[in-house]
């Protein structure tokens, strides 16, 4: 071996460790940031929701928003439809249906929610949302039964949490 060739390598090692950590930080300053506020406006970003009362001590948050250009009549009937066996999500269907298109039009049986009904988000139904607050017309919360940061299940894991059944 070259004493070129050798003088190589230990950049080349070196090169992979120090693009990651020098996308860290641009990431952690201006892209994250951005994530967790997607299309909500600062006067969004900064006042409070229904629902945040069930974690009064949150050790983090976050607000996207969109504007719908339908009323709440319009709206809320998809809206109480949502979940895994249900109409979908209406996000990007091979995420989060595997393939299954999200439902098209509003399904009549589907229009009915109440507080503390869970809504599966997985085919094999061990991941699910829990309906927290539920005011028609006007407030859905929806709570996970996931933490978020481990991916694992709270109420497999056996931990309580504020305001979870």
């Amino acid at each position: 071996m070259s004493t070129k060739q050798s003088r190589r390598r230990p950049v080349v090692r070196l090169l992979a460790p120090g693009a990651v950590c020098a996308a860290a930080g641009p990431y952690a300053l201006w892209i994250r940031p951005r994530l967790l506020t997607w299309g909500a406006t600062g006067d969004e970003i900064g006042r409070a929701f229904p629902g945040d009362e069930l974690f009064p001590v949150a050790d983090g948050s976050s607000v996207m928003a969109t504007t719908l250009p339908a009323p709440p009549g319009k709206v809320w009937p998809w809206l109480v439809q949502m979940g895994y066996d249900r109409a979908g999500w209406y996000s990007w269907d091979r995420l989060d249906r595997y393939g299954i298109p999200s439902a098209d039009r509003v399904v009549p049986e589907w229009q009915h929610l109440t507080a503390g009904q869970r809504l599966t988000a997985t085919p094999d139904g061990r991941s699910w949302f829990t309906v927290a607050l539920l005011e028609p017309q006007r407030t859905l919360v929806l709570r996970s039964d996931l933490d978020l940061a481990s991916g694992r299940s709270f109420v497999r894991a056996g931990i309580r949490c504020p305001g979870r059944t």
